[in-house]
């Protein structure tokens, strides 16, 4: 790209025509940048010193970035960000995963929007029966980004509660909960998953439930193990596969006050035990986001 735009200030004879894109003040690309996605400001600011300063401008990054990045910013230990005073590096350092409330929780910058995502790992949240070895173990693996798991070996009384607390910027926004039926591990350098003790969910299906401090509320129900229900990502059955199941929609209009989300999954049909499931985290995602990004997702 950068020597298709250099050619047009060159002549034939590679001699110079006129003025070219390094004299296009950098106050004016500064202006043309609001309008173009963060990569593609960082491909840009490799042309010539403006484009470069421009690229570092405050003006710019300070429109990239949420209204609320302040909020976002006072969740991080302070030595994180008490040195960033230039907005592109804060927008940096929100765009990596940034890990808050001793580790169970992450949130992070969509990099080319710049909208808040935001994960909540199992350990973040209340299981019936965790403590109980006979019930629940927890599996470190590198298939979570929290690198841990919790695994079902056998339960009665299935359930699942969160709560978050967080200053969502204004926005549309998806929740699901990743889950995995059967146990996974390496054998001889390949990933293979067992189901011996994998039951139970088939026969009655799970309630996924979020509501929200201004009210808001959604459901939704699915058999994890449908076996007679046909998926075009996972053929007749969906074991063995990381999947993110969608509770439902939440909207933000305002980052004040604070929104509370609460979310749960249930299945306390005392009339028959279920096993083999892994709870790996909750995702809470800008809802367009999330649609893009749908591979493996179920509705």
């Amino acid at each position: 790209m950068g020597a298709s735009l250099s050619n047009l200030t060159e002549g034939a004879n590679g001699a110079a025509i006129g003025p070219g894109l390094g004299d296009i003040p950098e106050s004016c690309v500064a202006c043309v940048f609001t309008y173009l996605t963060p990569p593609e400001i960082c491909n840009l600011a490799r042309l010539n010193h403006a484009f470069r300063g421009a690229a570092s401008s405050d003006s710019v990054w300070e429109k990239k970035l949420p209204r609320n990045y302040l909020d976002l910013l006072d969740l991080l230990p302070p030595d994180r960000h008490r040195d960033l005073s230039k907005k592109k590096d804060i927008y940096a350092l929100l765009s990596r995963p940034v890990p808050f409330d001793d580790g169970n929780k992450e949130l992070w910058l969509d990099r080319v929007t710049g909208r808040v995502c935001v994960s909540i790992s199992a350990k973040g949240m209340a299981i019936t029966g965790i403590e109980d070895r006979r019930y629940w173990n927890w599996v470190a693996t590198e298939e979570s980004r929290f690198h841990v798991v919790a695994y079902l070996q056998q339960i009665w009384w299935f359930e699942v509660d969160g709560v978050l607390k967080f200053p969502f910027p204004p926005d549309i926004y998806t929740l699901t909960f990743r889950l995995h039926l059967g146990r996974f591990a390496k054998r001889l350098g390949r990933r293979v998953s067992h189901f011996d003790q994998t039951h139970g969910w088939e026969i009655k299906p799970v309630r996924f439930e979020l509501s929200t401090s201004d009210g808001q509320q959604a459901s939704s129900e699915c058999c994890l193990d449908d076996t007679d229900e046909l998926d075009e990502e996972y053929g007749n059955h969906k074991r063995g596969y990381w999947i993110e199941y969608k509770v439902g929609e939440f909207v933000v209009t305002d980052s004040d006050p604070i929104t509370e989300v609460r979310f749960s999954m249930k299945q306390i049909d005392c009339t028959h035990s279920k096993g083999g499931l892994c709870v790996d985290s909750v995702f809470i995602i800008p809802n367009d986001l999330k649609e893009r990004k749908r591979k493996g997702v179920v509705k």
